[in-house]
């Protein structure tokens, strides 16, 4: 009997995202990588893993790393993704990643490592790189290549980890045969810069964020700080965060009925905020660390179902099973 011709079109790509465990969120987080995965991770055999062995290059707080850990899971499931919807689980629960990255470091040369964008960000600022920050793309390349991905979406400035990936499948296939896929990219189209308090990017570590779980006592503080300029009826700052929120239409009026009344402009933004905000930050309330643990524990025994058996012929191909 003839296969179905639309049989292959139902199968899902795979794709696969890595979720840093690094604290608390702000609304740049979600507009920039939160919402663009909720919106699309149903059209895809998903997967999505917390790399927390990628965090020890520059976590050496054990507490604050666990924290993260669940605060990573608890922010995904209270913006809207459904666990049972996709394999979510925690790079270090499964081993064969490190195995894998460690096969890998011994098919690629030091000057390729040396070129990784966060390495050489770091000798460029004088600082001295630690070992695991070299090795760290054939880590992020068996990730990736432990699960067959079709699909990574990545910033631009991280398309040089999928890269990587590709360079470190073509090398093993090349030497030990046809095994890994080569991942392509998928360039996120976000909204572009997403504005802070001060007008730059809204970034932790210019201190200029608004919480996208805070109280709204920490929202209004935060969008009363809002940088102004008194020289025009309308605060710039303030309209491009608020345009994130409502509609161009929605705010022109908006606007119009608030010339130059920058607290009352500012006080709408905080309302408008705050009723997008409670809902999400409800939810995330409510999530038990237990529920995040046997999230984990689910998604990671569905994810080592498939890694092991993918590195049992990686080890027999490289000659290490008798």
């Amino acid at each position: 009997m003839a296969e179905n011709p639309s049989t292959e079109l139902r199968i899902k790509l795979r794709r696969l995202t890595g979720l840093q465990p690094s604290g608390q969120l702000h609304i740049g987080n979600y507009f920039g990588a939160l919402k663009p995965f909720v919106d699309e991770y149903k059209n895809y055999d998903s997967f999505l893993f917390i790399p927390d062995y990628h965090a020890l290059t520059s976590l050496r707080d054990p507490m604050a790393l666990r924290a993260n850990i669940v605060s990573a899971v608890k922010d995904y499931i209270a913006v809207g993704v459904d666990p049972s919807g996709l394999t979510l689980y925690k790079q270090s629960d499964i081993p064969e990643h490190t195995e894998l990255a460690w096969i890998l470091d011994c098919l690629v040369t030091v000057p390729f490592l040396m070129q990784g964008h966060a390495y050489k960000d770091k000798v460029a600022k004088g600082l001295e790189p630690n070992a695991g920050l070299l090795t760290y793309p054939m880590l992020m390349a068996a990730d990736i290549l432990l699960y067959d991905t079709a699909i990574v979406p990545v910033g631009e400035d991280q398309r040089q980890h999928v890269e990587y990936a590709r360079e470190a499948a073509a090398k093993f296939n090349t030497t030990y045969g046809q095994t890994f896929k080569e991942p392509k990219e998928s360039i996120l189209d976000t909204l572009g810069v997403v504005p802070g308090v001060d007008g730059q990017k809204m970034s932790k570590s210019y201190g200029n964020t608004i919480p996208l779980f805070g109280t709204k006592d920490e929202i209004t503080k935060a969008v009363m700080s809002i940088v102004t300029d008194s020289s025009g009826d309308k605060p710039k700052h303030v309209y491009a965060i608020h345009k994130l929120f409502k509609t161009e239409a929605e705010l022109t009026e908006l606007y119009e009925a608030n010339k130059g009344k920058y607290k009352a402009l500012k006080e709408a933004l905080i309302e408008d905020i705050e009723t997008f905000v409670a809902p999400m930050r409800e939810r995330r309330t409510s999530i038990t660390e237990d529920e995040v643990k046997r999230v984990l524990r689910e998604g990671g025994e569905k994810a080592k179902a498939i890694a092991s058996v993918k590195m049992a012929g990686v080890r027999k191909k490289v000659g290490v099973t008798l």
